[in-house]
């Protein structure tokens, strides 16, 4: 199975860094509005959804 990771967009930078550092510079990387801790309901809802619709791009296109 593909392994790819869910990011932040805050945090996507670092990502993709340690990504590069750690051997696997190509590692995919589905990237979601930030923040999460202070969201509504409503807000990781979203923010869920749009994880899985990236996460199945991401998958799907490898």
């Amino acid at each position: 199975m593909p392994a790819m990771s869910v990011m932040t967009s805050a945090f996507a930078d670092a990502a993709e860094l340690m990504a590069r550092v750690q051997g696997v510079p190509l590692h995919p990387f589905a990237v979601i509005e930030h923040p999460i801790a202070s969201a509504d309901d409503v807000g990781i809802n979203a923010r869920a959804r749009e994880a899985v619709e990236k996460a199945v791009e991401v998958l799907v296109s490898r």
